[in-house]
């Protein structure tokens, strides 16, 4: 297996944990007889656990080896999947999320750590595909956790089942992740990073450009079945058609958006997808139909795609070592994301759908500004080293 599939084989793996667990959620609330405030409480706490273990994850990296920590970080978090449905009380399944949180948080700047020293080791951009990889990796396991759902097998059986899997998918994939002897002297030479590795003012203005990405994102694919019910008088099934339009769109473009980063660069790759999410975005303020509506979060879910992916390569290559760089900045959208979701209901609650949806593409339009920080440096002597400066 080839140092690139196997990462991609990481992001598959990763992504389908995700996926099998949120199938579940209904059947752990009514086995544990969850209110909707406990089980909201509950799935406030893998956020909480990853944006706790997130910061010393780069640390990990470095005195164990990003190879090693990546494979490690994987397997506790496949294993983790089993733990919420084996929990037998609330206050168990408050601690097997922020276990489950933490270990998912950590993994992730592992692995994306990992993709961004291959990119250097390639000398070309594979990020944006690697999160494609892990989309249909979440999609894939989410259907079948549909269909088990749906045949009503009990999520004990279910999520132990996949656990396994994909414990074997993760161990097969480790094997193939590059060697930290094949990764540059710089890399291996570098100074230790923080214990606990909040953002540097570099990292933050990086950050902020996938903070307004993340933002548009998790409003979105929170509130655009709620949106379309409520402004276009949509249907369920139209309503959940723009659920699933947004996040095919999401996925297919960043399986493809590699080329795209290639040919023009990641500064005017972001101002594009800024342009194209803002337009999808004063189309979904403007419609007062479900396909004008849903041609908007499709637009919006193009456009924002391979931000994200262009952000933590970016970061990667600005910190100290690609793993504090990568920690400091998902630390950052990880904060967008928990609070997005939020931040929408409130607007849209006090004033109103259409209000809400003008603010996200107020901040679409201010990530278009900030396009610069993405800028490859001249001086860098690593091809995907952006300036963290501008």
């Amino acid at each position: 297996m080839s140092h690139h599939r196997a990462i991609a084989a990481v992001f598959v793996t990763h992504g389908a944990v995700a996926g099998s667990l949120s199938t579940r959620i209904p059947w752990i609330q009514e086995h544990l007889h969850l209110s909707p405030g406990a089980l909201g409480l509950a799935l406030l706490c893998p956020s909480i656990g990853a944006f706790v273990g997130m910061p010393m994850a780069g640390r990990l990296a470095y005195r164990f080896g990003n190879r090693a920590a990546t494979r490690v970080l994987l397997a506790l978090w496949c294993a983790g999947l089993a733990l919420p449905a084996l929990s037998p009380s609330p206050v168990w399944l408050f601690g097997a999320f922020l276990l489950f949180g933490a270990s998912a948080g950590m993994c992730d700047v592992a692995m994306n750590a990992h993709a961004v020293l291959l990119e250097r080791h390639l000398g070309r951009s594979i990020m944006s595909g690697l999160h494609g990889m892990w989309s249909v990796g979440s999609l894939a396991s989410g259907g079948l956790g549909a269909l088990a759902a749906h045949a009503g097998i009990d999520a004990r059986i279910h999520l132990g089942a996949m656990s396994l899997a994909l414990l074997g998918l993760g161990a097969v994939a480790g094997r193939g992740l590059l060697p930290d002897s094949g990764m540059t002297s710089s890399v291996r030479d570098a100074p230790a990073p923080r214990r606990f590795a909040l953002p540097t003012r570099g990292i933050l203005a990086i950050g902020l450009v996938g903070f307004c990405a993340t933002f548009a994102e998790g409003a979105s694919s929170n509130w655009s079945a709620v949106y379309l019910t409520a402004v276009t008088d949509a249907g369920p099934g139209l309503a959940a058609a723009g659920y699933t339009v947004f996040m095919l769109c999401m996925a297919s473009t960043r399986l493809l958006g590699d080329h795209v980063i290639r040919r023009i660069g990641p500064a005017a790759t972001v101002r594009a997808g800024g342009a194209v999410a803002a337009a999808g975005g004063v189309l979904v303020v403007a419609a007062r139909t479900p396909a004008l509506g849903i041609a908007g979060f499709a637009l919006i879910g193009l456009g924002i795609a391979v931000i994200v992916p262009l952000v933590i390569a970016a970061a990667g290559n600005a910190g100290t070592t690609p793993g504090e760089g990568v920690a400091g900045v998902a630390t950052i959208t990880y904060l967008s994301g928990l609070i997005a979701p939020a931040v929408t209901g409130w607007v849209a609650g006090a004033l109103s759908y259409p209000a809400a949806f003008a603010l996200i593409t107020c901040v679409v339009v201010l990530l278009t500004l900030l396009a610069p920080v993405l800028r490859p440096s001249r001086t860098s002597p690593s091809q995907g080293a952006v300036r963290a400066d501008a």
